[in-house]
């Protein structure tokens, strides 16, 4: 038998479902989404592939919503739309991939089961060295019956039956004939489509963490499975930030550029809304400000774009296992006018963030020509943003 680890490694790829809506779960949110510790379900599973060394890249099944809050792709991943039913979306998935040798391995996931290990991955990746399709199976503990209503029949022997998990294992070019031959016709799991070309599926051990988040009290289950201890607390950060008006200047806020005569004077690109933020964002961290971090005295950052400091700021957050819940910024300014822009800035902001647009609020407002801001002379920003952080 050929052994995975000394034979020369395929490009491993990675199938990621996202894009179900979870009701059963019963959360205000898709279950993907739902908080299990201090990150959303749906992290845990693109996290230990990105973790892998064979991974060599994914694609993410989800709508816009689902990828806004699931944070920035790893590095080779892109995503694809899903489909009204499971398997188009693994369909639409295998576009993504067109560029990929048929040779290459495929790992099909449902983010549903967010314990996915290295362990189980490296047993399916071996499985392929011989077999074309593997998959992780648990044996079945429980007694089973046949059942009619209310009523208990005869019992299933359960000698011969297994639970069948993600991730499923197969050889890309083995998965595309599987999906094609199987226009018309629908099933569960890739590995059902693929026995029915007539390809042998290897079975290898599955794991209890591979738990799949169906209902509410699932999300118990996984707590303990996974060994999740932390639990998370709300911050709350303030920032402020103020710049004078020159001529002959862009002018940027919220990281649009705005057409006016004059600009903000600063060191960077002086965009008085981002500044806010960041400094809101890393309040609530307890980091320091904009200065400890891109001080003014350092000429790398003169004329800089001030979208660099606000993910500069999200990074710290997702590197402390946080997720901003909410950011609101109001513009004091006399002129221009922002609010034809509100708009454009809030999309740019949760752009920035990787957050939903709804997790961003965007005012604006004026002294009634009172003060430095009344008269023109500057425009000033104040912002608060609320995170949710793993207790220590």
């Amino acid at each position: 038998m050929n052994d995975f680890a000394s034979s020369p490694a395929p490009l491993v790829a990675v199938v990621l479902l996202a894009g179900g809506q979870g009701v059963r779960a019963g959360f205000d949110v898709p279950k993907q989404l739902a908080m299990l510790g201090a990150k959303p379900v749906l992290r845990w599973s693109l996290d230990a592939f990105a973790a892998h060394p064979a991974v060599a890249g994914g694609v993410l099944v989800a709508n816009c919503d689902v990828m806004a809050a699931a944070g920035p792709l790893p590095a080779g991943w892109i995503s694809a739309d899903p489909g009204a039913e499971r398997q188009q979306s693994v369909s639409n998935a295998l576009v993504g991939l067109s560029d990929w040798d048929d040779d290459a391995l495929v790992l099909v996931h449902d983010a549903a089961r967010p314990g996915v290990s290295a362990e189980v991955i490296d047993r399916l990746l071996a499985a392929l060295v011989d077999a074309e399709a593997a998959i992780p199976t648990l044996p079945v503990p429980d007694t089973l019956v046949e059942q009619t209503d209310d009523a208990a029949g005869d019992v299933v022997d359960r000698s011969t039956l297994a639970r069948v998990q993600t991730p499923q294992a197969f050889r890309l070019g083995t998965l595309r004939r599987a999906h094609v031959a199987a226009v018309g016709a629908t099933a569960t799991d890739d590995a059902q489509l693929v026995r029915r070309l007539g390809v042998a599926v290897a079975a290898v051990p599955g794991e209890a963490r591979l738990h799949k988040l169906t209902y509410a009290e699932d999300m118990a289950i996984l707590f303990g499975l996974l060994g999740i201890r932390t639990m998370t607390r709300t911050t709350v950060g303030l920032g402020y930030d103020v710049h004078r008006l020159v001529a002959d200047k862009p002018l940027w806020i919220g990281g649009i550029e705005i057409p006016h005569s004059h600009g903000l004077e600063g060191h960077s690109d002086a965009d008085v809304g981002l500044h806010a933020l960041t400094d809101a964002i890393l309040g609530a961290l307890g980091d320091g400000d904009i200065g400890d971090h891109f001080p003014p005295s350092d000429p790398q950052w003169r004329g800089a774009a001030s979208y660099r400091f606000l993910d500069f700021a999200a990074t710290r957050v997702a590197e402390r296992g946080g997720r901003i819940d909410h950011v609101d910024l109001t513009i004091i300014a006399e002129a221009p006018k922002i609010g034809p822009h509100r708009g454009t800035i809030r999309s740019r902001i949760a752009e920035i963030l990787a957050i939903p647009l709804e997790r961003v609020s965007v005012k604006a407002t004026t002294t009634e020509r009172l003060g430095f801001t009344g008269r023109r002379e500057g425009i000033a920003a104040q912002a608060v943003a609320t995170l949710q952080l793993p207790e220590n």
